[in-house]
């Protein structure tokens, strides 16, 4: 039955001899060019970048370094032992030695790798999860455009169908207003059919102004998503519907239980799990801060040299250095002031933060889901409703353009049946668009929107035709 109510409203549209497009080929058109899709592969990139930084944080680091300048120096030794082949040794020596503003050298090479540091495994840890998160904040952008882009598309088809409505409704206005003129030229009818007639036809230029105004503001608001042309958006399809709203999202089976998506929403739901990565990390910070994650283990290897020479109180004068070294070198701190503990205090504070904003995501998005359920629930009755009303209303436009023929019924009663099968035709769409969108509204939240419910959205055995300009 429902089939056959759409049908009649697409007759009543006109079909397209262009190639349709779905909810799905929106998407793919939105995908390809809008702005939100790069910035979200910009921020999977970054999180890619955290990874190898992750990957790369043990591996070793070469430093060296370079010297060159007006260097002065001295040196005084008194006390030291002196001794030469040959001759016995002489202590109570002394050595002075001076170089005013000569020019001096140093250089130094460092080769380090970290074998035990705490802050650094957390660090390694944190770039972890920051990946991680960059991709469910892509993810998440990829969403909240897959939503826009059909409730754009949906919303360009309820203003199509609408605008269609009204233009239907005028020209039984119009045909209306010609047979009251007739008829009060015949002496049949009194010039209050005439007057009632003109005024509903009035009436009706204006709502389908406003109609084509509201029309072209949802193509314009898909066109500026998709990158299609406004002037040549291609036929859009209805919603896709299933004959029950409680019937599942993909496969025809029964609409789970509200449990079901409740336990799907806690796991799966893209908000849930940004503020699950946010909670990790904030324990990692908290975790660089503690006063054991400051010992630090590194295997060491170190070069470097010295070089000065000139003049000085004792005459000319040269000092050259070299030293080296190759072993393990440890750091513990043993006291940092208070500074340390007062820095893990605020961390720790920060971490309880970011488990509230995870308890309070999880308390929105499952009213969100009792929402989104229980509105599918209801919307079989509301479906079924909306579709009798419409049965009655097209019967009771039959019987009242024969009654009309007649003489019974006034113009009156001929242009409210005619306002009334408008009006339902235009309430059963706009439901079946709401439902269509509250299926996707729920999937998202239990993380289940993908391309494939996007395709399945929309019912491509019928489309509606573009409007003529």
């Amino acid at each position: 039955m429902r089939k056959l109510l759409l049908s009649a409203a697409l007759l009543a549209c006109g079909m397209g001899a262009a190639q349709a497009a779905d909810l799905h080929e929106a998407w793919l058109a939105a995908r390809q060019q809008h702005p939100d899709m790069a910035a979200a592969t910009a921020t999977r990139a970054a999180g890619e970048a955290r990874r190898v930084q992750a990957s790369r944080l043990w591996n070793p680091s070469v430093t060296a370094q370079a010297a060159t300048g007006a260097t002065g120096s001295q040196t005084s030794a008194q006390g030291a032992a002196f001794s030469m082949p040959g001759t016995p040794q002489t202590s109570g020596v002394g050595f002075d030695t001076s170089v005013r503003s000569g020019p001096g050298t140093r250089w130094g090479v460092e080769a380090r790798m970290p074998l035990y540091n705490p802050e650094r495994s957390a660090q390694g840890r944190q770039l972890l999860l920051s990946a991680d998160l960059a991709e469910l904040q892509a993810a998440s952008v990829q969403e909240q455009l897959m939503l826009r882009t059909a409730q754009q598309y949906f919303s360009a088809v309820l203003a199509q169908q609408q605008r269609a409505l009204q233009l239907r409704q005028q020209e039984a206005t119009d045909q209306a207003l010609k047979e009251a003129l007739d008829r009060f030229a015949l002496g049949d009818s009194p010039i209050t059919d005439v007057r009632e007639a003109e005024a509903r036809a009035q009436a009706n230029a204006a709502l389908v102004q406003a109609a084509d105004v509201e029309m072209q503001i949802a193509r314009q608001a898909l066109a500026q998503t998709t990158g299609w042309s406004p002037a040549q958006l291609p036929p859009l399809h209805l919603p896709a519907s299933s004959g029950n709203e409680t019937t599942a999202l993909r496969d025809g089976k029964p609409l789970a239980p509200l449990p079901h998506w409740l336990n799907l929403a806690a796991q799966d739901n893209l908000q849930v799990r940004t503020q699950a990565q946010a909670l990790a990390l904030a324990e990692q910070e908290a975790t660089k801060a503690a006063r054991f994650a400051s010992t630090k283990v590194d295997l060491v290897a170190q070069a470097g040299g010295d070089h000065l020479s000139g003049s000085g109180r004792w005459g000319s004068a040269s000092n050259s250095a070299r030293q080296y070294m190759v072993g393990v070198q440890i750091q513990v701190p043993l006291y940092t002031g208070g500074q340390l503990d007062a820095r893990q205090q605020e961390l720790l504070r920060l971490q309880d933060k970011a488990q509230a904003d995870l308890d309070s995501a999880r308390l929105a998005v499952a009213q969100q889901v009792r929402t989104s359920w229980l509105h599918l629930q209801a919307g079989a009755a509301r479906t079924q409703a909306l579709e009798s009303a419409l049965r009655s209303a097209q019967v009771r436009l039959q019987a009242t353009q024969l009654g009309r023929q007649v003489g019974d019924r006034t113009t009156l009663d001929l242009l409210q049946a005619h306002n009334d099968a408008m009006q339902s035709q235009s309430n059963l769409l706009g439901h079946q668009t709401r439902m269509a969108q509250e299926r996707l509204q729920l999937m998202a939240l239990a993380g289940q929107l993908d391309e494939a419910a996007l395709q399945a959205a929309t019912d491509t055995a019928h489309k509606l035709a573009p409007p003529t300009p």
